[in-house]
């Protein structure tokens, strides 16, 4: 029997989404799609009638910029937001800042699906030399988490996102649903997918196959301990999130050529 409501989110579409490349722990604002995106899912929630006593975001600007527009739009603007570096997206390493699209033609289709969507494989990590690295790696969000900076991933598999992730969903974030307090997590495709898999035991196999849309909420129902009492539900026009995810899918795949 369902005892607790837990909604999900991945960011609406950010900037470098339209441009099909890496993003990852690259601080990008959302594009004017990603606007709409979270706004309509405000619009859908409160039609359904959620209420919220506290949303958890990345500390990354589109997860936390998802966050306010959804609550902006249920009226919910005083929801206190607490926010987790181990809520980020994944790591993607060297791979930051390439379009998917152009990987898959030089390393083909099923490594960069490895890459994106497998439990266990990393991409190459990232260096000093990537022109993303002082970006990322001194930016002072990151001085003020819960382990030293020079531990921070250089380039995660969902393994490790999972590894990362399960300390604060454990210790913060569960504690709080057993107190009855309806929870919003705003954050991005394998952090969600993370808790996911988690959650819903999905296997390593079968883990490459889950894509999240961008904007699109995630219904799951959980029971006293916390376990889902059914599959997760993605919350909206069915027909439209089938074709968001197909073109999450096809972001690693090389472009077709025009005659």
């Amino acid at each position: 029997m369902s005892k607790y409501k837990l909604v999900m989110l991945r960011h609406g579409e950010g900037a470098w989404t339209v441009e099909n490349r890496f993003c990852s722990w690259v601080d990008q604002k959302l594009s004017l799609d990603g606007i709409k995106e979270a706004e309509m899912c405000g619009k859908h929630l409160k039609s359904l009638g959620f209420e919220f006593d506290v949303v958890f975001t990345s500390v990354l600007s589109r997860s936390i910029q998802t966050a306010w527009l959804v609550l902006q739009e249920l009226g919910q603007e005083w929801v206190p937001v607490q926010s987790s570096w181990r809520l980020n997206e994944r790591h993607y390493g060297a791979l930051i800042g390439l379009n998917r699209a152009d990987l898959a033609l030089n390393h083909g289709e099923e490594q960069v699906k490895m890459w994106r969507r497998s439990y266990d494989v990393a991409p190459p990590p990232i260096d000093e030399s990537h022109p993303y690295y002082q970006v990322i790696h001194t930016d002072r969000r990151y001085s003020r988490c819960d382990i030293q900076e020079e531990k921070l991933p250089k380039s995660e598999s969902l393994k490790q996102v999972i590894e990362r992730l399960l300390p604060y969903w454990n210790d913060v974030i569960a504690p709080q649903i057993k107190q009855g307090k309806n929870v919003l997590i705003s954050a991005h495709g394998n952090s969600t997918r993370a808790l996911l898999k988690h959650l819903e035991g999905i296997s390593d196999t079968d883990i490459i196959n889950i894509s999240l849309p961008t904007g699109v909420p995630v219904l799951l129902e959980l029971d006293e301990n916390l376990h889902p009492v059914k599959p997760h539900v993605f919350l909206g026009d069915q027909q439209a999130i089938q074709a968001a995810i197909k073109k999450v899918e096809d972001q690693g795949k090389v472009k077709p050529t025009k005659n």
